[in-house]
């Protein structure tokens, strides 16, 4: 039998207004640091220049956030802490170009509803502040007070109404460390605004606000770390209404979780998906696995474009372009990498930066030595991919300037270049070579294999993408939004050598496929392009299976260890790897050369102590 509920019965009935903002107050304030975030942004609103932020116990006990902003008058008060009240849009055109960072008073009810809520506050022109004082909800009157220009807020006992909220909380240090974390990242979005953190009556930050690079830097390197900076290279482009700025270290210079990566969209912080695949893939050459890049970028783009309510916190957002976003990020990241190659602007002035933990080294031992350096032989390729495609590109290989030809004959006549010379070879595995700034080591395999490694890329660019038709076409099942992602990409899948159509609602056809990826499982490959394309919009798996395979020829095209090389030979490498694109680490993302220079070297010797 079938028990039923006696309050199934009854009718339905409207929420008092103190349940309904403590049930919103479950989807913007999840911690005490949701609150400081909620606070800070309305601070930031309301034009501030300074902030400061007083925490106690981790915000359980007490958050307070003064600022020197535009204030609130006495008639404002009372309507700040209503539910869907604001002074930040006036109609959907509004809604729909958003400039602030949120709703003046939007969470404020929700804030207001779980905790002992005061607001103080005083405008240019009025000779008083006003404070307003709630507890669980319920407001006192407004009353006069004595205040600064602009607005403090105080949040005590927060979910003391709310017992269950409040056991989910973790201990204070966590709970400040999150809020640390969002200082940090707030800071990054306004160098113009100076901020202040103290937690149990103790200065843990504080930063002065300006526009100027003295102060820029500054804050940098107290909230990034000085080695960043150093490692980091600054970029700027802009296109199709479009601009992408910021700091971007270098793939050498990486780290073991995302704990350096900050991006922001009209000022806004997010943690988006799209951006986050879109930075992955310009990466995803140069970078070892398992590490994860550094970066402080800047994203500015029509807010018509963008939608920042899709997601309660706005951690999230939506492009109305998407595919034009994704490109135009991955493109001027990928552009701005290509860059990292000895010589070039990027380099830092002093040594390059390098962090190889958790960096399996090379098996040095295990390496043949029967390849002729310089020309990728095409018995290898064809013995390990035995089709016509693979042995037209092994062959074009042979191209491939010979080392011993293009080295120079008369290094004094020449200015100093950024590898410097070669003087001697160590354990037939790296090159010592000297340059202006001291002594550079090479690793002779790795730099050899991201030189061919681009040149096949290259050769497959300038020929085109070779395909070859299936003897039986092949039927793949797939979504209706997938197959209309067929239909809206087609030429782009012809553009990269697949030929595919719609076959019904639910289903697609293959007719042919890249050479390059003939054994491939072309089904599943083209089920993760699909599901990618319906997600963000566009897809780069294709072309990273393509890139794999040509990695893996250029790793055994590549000079081995052992391999036994003469003075030409390897200033004319080094040569090579001046010209090559991301030259500074090979396609495994292992780095392929280390400078150390004269002061360094000093240091080991205890030279001038």
């Amino acid at each position: 039998m079938i028990a039923y509920n006696s309050s199934m019965n009854q009718k339905i009935h409207k929420l008092p207004s103190l349940l309904v903002d403590q049930i919103a107050a479950g989807e913007v304030i999840e911690r005490p640091a949701s609150v400081v975030k909620e606070l800070v942004e309305n601070a930031l609103d309301a034009k501030a220049t300074r902030i400061t932020i007083e925490i106690e116990n981790g915000g359980k006990k007490l958050i307070r956030i003064t600022d020197n902003g535009i204030g609130l008058g006495k008639d404002d008060m009372t309507l700040a802490i209503e539910r869907h009240a604001t002074s930040k849009i006036n109609s959907l055109e509004d809604l729909e170009s958003l400039n602030s960072l949120g709703f003046r008073g939007e969470a404020l009810p929700s804030i207001v509803s779980i905790s002992r809520f005061s607001l103080i506050s005083k405008i240019a022109d009025s000779d008083y502040a006003f404070q307003l004082n709630c507890l669980g909800g319920a407001c006192e009157p407004v009353k006069p007070a004595q205040h600064p220009q602009g607005t403090t807020i105080e949040v005590r006992d927060l979910f003391y109404n709310t017992p269950a909220r409040r056991r989910f909380l973790k201990t204070d240090r966590t709970e400040f460390l999150r809020i640390d974390e969002l200082i940090k990242r707030v800071s990054l979005s306004r160098f113009d605004v100076g901020f202040t953190l103290i937690h149990n009556g103790k200065t843990v930050r504080s930063s002065q606000g300006g526009n100027q690079e003295a102060n820029k830097k500054m804050r940098i390197v107290q909230l990034c770390g000085k080695d960043f900076f150093e490692n980091a290279f600054f970029i700027d482009e802009q296109r199709y209404g479009m601009r992408l700025y910021g700091w971007v270290a270098k793939p050498s210079w990486n780290r073991a979780s995302a704990d350096r990566q900050f991006f922001y969209i009209n000022g806004r912080m997010i943690k988006d998906k799209l951006i986050g695949h879109a930075v992955r893939q310009a990466y995803q050459d140069v970078l070892f696995h398992g590490r994860f890049p550094a970066f402080v970028l800047y994203f500015e783009l029509d807010p018509t474009w963008v939608d920042v309510n899709v997601h309660p916190t706005k951690h999230e957002v939506r492009f109305r372009e998407s595919q034009q976003v994704h490109g135009f990020i991955f493109g001027s990241l990928n552009h701005a990498l290509s860059q990292t190659k000895p010589g070039s602007d990027l380099q830092a002035s002093g040594e390059l930066g390098l962090n190889t933990a958790n960096i399996t080294p090379i098996d040095y031992s295990k390496m043949q030595s029967s390849l002729q350096f310089g020309r990728p032989s095409a018995g290898n390729y064809v013995a390990e991919e035995p089709n016509n495609y693979l042995q037209s590109i092994a062959q074009a290989s042979q191209s491939l300037p010979s080392f011993q030809e293009t080295a120079s004959t008369s290094q004094e006549q020449e200015e100093m270049p950024p590898l410097g010379y070669a003087k001697a070879q160590i354990h037939g595995v790296f090159i010592i070579a000297e340059n202006a700034q001291g002594m550079i080591v090479v690793d002779m395999h790795a730099a050899h294999e991201r030189i061919t490694y681009e040149y096949f890329k290259s050769n497959i660019e300038n020929q085109g993408i070779r395909s070859q038709s299936l003897l039986v076409p092949l039927a793949i099942s797939v979504s209706e939004r997938e197959t209309h992602a067929v239909e809206q990409h087609k030429t782009w899948f012809e553009k990269l050598g697949i030929g595919i159509q719609v076959g019904s609602k639910e289903s697609v056809i293959v007719r042919k496929v890249p050479t390059l990826l003939a054994k491939t499982d072309i089904e599943s490959l083209i089920k993760d392009v699909l599901s990618e394309i319906v997600m963000l919009g566009s897809s780069t798996k294709i072309e990273a299976s393509m890139n794999e395979l040509l990695s893996s020829m250029a790793c055994h095209g590549s000079v081995r260890a052992n391999r036994q090389m003469t003075i030409v030979e390897m200033n004319a490498l080094l040569r090579e790897m001046e010209k090559t694109e991301r030259a500074d680490q090979c396609n495994h993302g292992r780095p392929t050369w280390v400078q150390m220079d004269m002061k360094q070297l000093d240091r080991l010797f205890l030279r001038g102590q």
